[in-house]
């Protein structure tokens, strides 16, 4: 359960370290370029692998350590 605690942490924080993906009202008057742009790059590209790596080990071990309870 504690390993489960760390990379549950784990997630959240690389979910908050995550750019947003909206360009908020700046897109309405074309001020930015990237309103319907979903492709990251550089480090919002690694945080976003990251996310998913953690989300499936998060879901893999709560699922086993339930297993393990029932």
């Amino acid at each position: 359960m504690i390993i489960d605690a760390i990379i549950a942490v784990c997630l959240i924080v690389s979910v908050l370290m995550q750019e947003g993906k909206s360009a908020g009202l700046g897109g309405l008057s074309g001020e930015t370029d990237t309103v319907f742009s979903r492709k990251a790059r550089g480090l919002d590209a690694l945080l976003a692998k990251a996310t998913v790596f953690f989300a499936i080990l998060f879901g893999v071990i709560t699922l086993v350590i339930a297993k393990m309870t029932a």
